[in-house]
């Protein structure tokens, strides 16, 4: 029996131990595919021992590249921008196979199908979150290397981060991943450079409904927090040379200021980032929403005011070649197409320090081969007087200047590489030179390396723009692709490119800065019309009337006959000067800012009045300066055009009486024939048709269209009728109508 039982006890080892083995072979069996990934994937991460996140590029060269995409803005009401994402961008990062996937922020609509109501919508959340899963294993990329950020969009109605509605803390990869600050970085690491990312959210911490959520609004802390992550190699000695770029939602022309009054644009200058990638404006605006940055200039605490052109002028100054001489702090800041209409993706590269991007549009063709040239550079967008200093100083890497270099992504086996310099000194493209590119690496990757040496030298010139490159690729199945023709400088020197109307207006223009000057020069300018010819009146005791415009014409004159005139209407100059009054120190509406709240709050000029987020029972202001996408809009296009209307009602009414005392006989100065027939003949466009009050009428429906458009598209976002805003919506229809009732009879 003994022997029996140990011999039970052997074949129970024994079986014990093969199912051990049976459960390690199926284990390794499951690791495999697993493994096989983490090797063919080109990069792996890991945590100094600062705590800085550090991943290692295999691409075998010195040059790294990322995807950005921006304003992705899924919509139950739009569901083709999630299905053409699912099925677009997926593949196309599987072809690319970037190190970093950026998404800079609304990554959700959030506005009901009229456009009129914006808040959260979770059933939107749940899509980006279920296509973003199908995105990451289509592109067959590591889900860390996903970076998103949150918009505006992402932020209408909500009243704190990790509240109940805060859907991009719990359905975001970012959120999910425990990226929980708002400041993010990663290092991408060659074996001759470090590539530091950081990433930046800068949407209000309490997150108002729109219209009334649209800058960026960067805290005290928040910069803090970038500085210390933008310097955070500094201190390496010796170290490798380090590429800086950052990331965020917002362009700078819509950040507003932080308690100190500092800006993010400090932060980029002092650490002389090489760009800033951002979203936000679309496409709708134009093409080059890009703006090279400096310090100095026009400026407002600090901060510029205005830049009249994509480069400011005088940026091409003289190099100064000293010791420890230095060009003044630049970095480039490039806005990106958006992918909810324009179906926008932007490939950007680093090479050897060059850096440079491509835009991909995914709306007008399908895209089986890229090219993406990284050397030289475009003078237009992507030079900067860095270059010129260390070329003009012979201060640059040589080395990184004796090959034209580009990536080539594609589907199919590439047979040729070809690229062409042509010289527009003649007046045309003129082919300079012709080679074809050789290729580094092998054939298994859809990424491949292609170089051409060459003589830069031969290419120096102190024209800009007078060398172009192009290069094209053909594939297995003939097919050709041409990257675009691109002026560049051996030398470092910037072409010039001026901004469309549009294109200043978005990204010349500082607005958190403006805002403020924009609104006191306009009331100002209200009172000043309303109480200077009071006080003439009054004070000086003169009396401006039409007759004496007639005696002593001047634009003066003319102005101060019309504004008494005004003044001798009580009930409309008590109401205007009231209404200004109320505009700067009332609330100007109640309404529902944040999402199933049910508490309600109001907007002045100085921003919306909530609970202050500290707990206690005080009050704050927040949305400043977002509020001006209504003030400005109802000074501008209601309050000064109904003021306007007004005076032209009153000075018609005047021209009228002047004919009726004309035609009757009843003109004092009709001994004067001559000046009589004259005086007649002008004023028979006043005759008993009042052809001019006519058209002041029709002026006044359209401004009482555009009005009550805006009033019913505030009810609809705020949730508001008449009486939560009684003051903004009927107080400028009162007055006009009452003129025009009191001018409709001349006596």
């Amino acid at each position: 029996m003994i022997v029996a039982i140990g011999d039970d006890d052997e074949l129970r080892k024994n079986s014990t131990l093969q199912r051990r083995r049976r459960i390690s072979l199926s284990s390794i069996l499951l690791l495999i595919p697993l493994l096989i990934s983490l090797y063919t994937t080109r990069v792996s991460a890991s945590i100094d021992e600062s705590g800085r996140r550090v991943i290692e590029a295999r691409s075998g060269q010195d040059l790294v590249w990322v995807v950005q995409l921006s304003d992705l803005h899924f919509s139950v009401h739009h569901p083709d921008r999630a299905i053409d994402f699912r099925n677009i961008v997926g593949p196309a990062l599987s072809l690319i196979n970037p190190s970093l996937v950026f998404i800079t922020g609304d990554l959700t609509d959030g506005k009901s199908k009229d456009l009129l109501t914006m808040k959260q919508n979770e059933e939107e959340w749940l899509k980006y979150e279920s296509v973003m899963e199908e995105v990451v294993k289509t592109s067959g990329l590591n889900k860390t290397m996903f970076y998103d950020l949150r918009g505006n969009h992402d932020n209408f109605g909500v009243p704190s981060f990790g509240s109940s509605v805060d859907f991009f803390s719990k359905y975001s990869i970012n959120g999910k991943m425990g990226r929980k600050d708002n400041v993010n970085s990663l290092t991408l690491e060659t074996s001759e450079r470090k590539h530091l990312f950081v990433g930046v959210d800068t949407t209000m911490d309490i997150g108002l409904r729109g219209p009334t959520n649209l800058f960026g609004h960067p805290t005290d802390e928040l910069l803090t927090s970038l500085d210390s992550q933008l310097s955070q190699w500094d201190d390496e000695k010796p170290t490798k040379p380090v590429t800086k770029i950052s990331f965020g939602h917002f362009p700078l022309s819509f950040s507003a200021l932080s308690q100190s009054r500092k800006s993010l644009k400090d932060v980029f200058l002092k650490h002389s980032i090489s760009a800033y990638l951002c979203g936000h404006l679309h496409s709708r605006f134009g093409k080059n929403l890009k703006r090279l940055h400096h310090s100095g200039g026009v400026s407002l605490s600090d901060n510029d005011l205005f830049q009249l052109n994509m480069r400011r002028s005088g940026d091409e100054s003289d190099t100064n070649c000293s010791f420890g001489a230095l060009p003044a702090p630049e970095f480039w800041e490039w806005e990106m197409g958006d992918w909810r209409k324009n179906r926008a993706m932007r490939i950007m590269a680093i090479d050897r320090g060059h850096v440079s991007y491509l835009d991909l549009d995914f709306k007008s063709q399908s895209q089986k081969t890229i090219v993406l040239p990284t050397f030289p550079l475009d003078s237009r967008f992507m030079s900067t007087s860095l270059a010129r200093h260390r070329y003009e100083c012979q201060h640059m890497i040589s080395s990184s200047y004796d090959a034209i270099r580009a990536i080539v992504f594609s589907h199919s086996l590439v047979v040729e590489v070809v690229a062409r310099v042509y010289d527009s000194s003649p007046g045309f493209n003129n082919l300079v030179m012709e080679a074809p590119m050789r290729k580094h690496g092998d054939d298994s990757s859809s990424v491949s390396f292609y170089s051409l040496p060459w003589n830069y030298r031969a290419f120096e010139d102190p024209l800009p723009d007078r060398y172009w490159f192009q290069i094209e690729v053909t594939d297995i199945k003939g097919r050709s692709t041409l990257s675009e023709l691109r002026p560049f400088s051996i030398n470092g020197l910037s072409s010039k490119v001026s901004w469309t109307w549009n294109e200043f207006r978005v990204m010349g223009c500082q607005w958190a800065a403006l805002y403020f000057p924009i609104l006191w020069c306009v009331l100002c300018c209200l009172f000043l019309a309303l109480l200077i010819p009071k006080c003439i009146i009054v004070v000086f005791k003169k009396q401006y009337t039409l007759k004496k415009f007639i005696a002593k014409k001047g634009p003066i004159t003319l102005a101060l006959w019309i504004l008494q005139d005004l003044c001798r209407l009580p009930v409309v100059w008590f109401g205007y000067i009231a209404y200004l009054f109320y505009l700067i120190f009332f609330p100007w509406f109640s309404g529902e800012v944040f999402t199933n709240s049910g508490n309600r709050t109001y907007m002045t000029i100085m921003g919306w009045v909530v609970t202050s987020s500290r707990g206690d029972r005080n009050h704050e202001y927040v949305g400043e300066p977002d509020v001006m996408v209504l003030v400005i809009p109802h000074l501008v296009f209601v309050v000064i055009p109904s003021f306007l209307v007004v005076c032209c009602l009153v000075a018609e009414r005047e021209l009228y009486k002047e004919h009726i005392r004309a035609v009757s006989g009843k003109k004092e100065d009709d001994h004067d024939r001559g000046r009589k027939k004259r005086w007649q003949r002008r004023s028979l466009f006043f005759s008993k048709r009042r052809l001019v009050r006519k058209s002041l009428l029709l002026a006044s429906l359209a401004l009482y269209w555009k009005h009550f458009k805006n009033c019913w598209s505030l009810a609809r976002a705020y949730e508001m009728n008449v009486v939560h805003f009684p003051g903004y919506s009927l107080v400028v229809p009162l007055l006009l109508l009452y003129v025009i009732c009191k001018t409709h009879r001349a006596p």
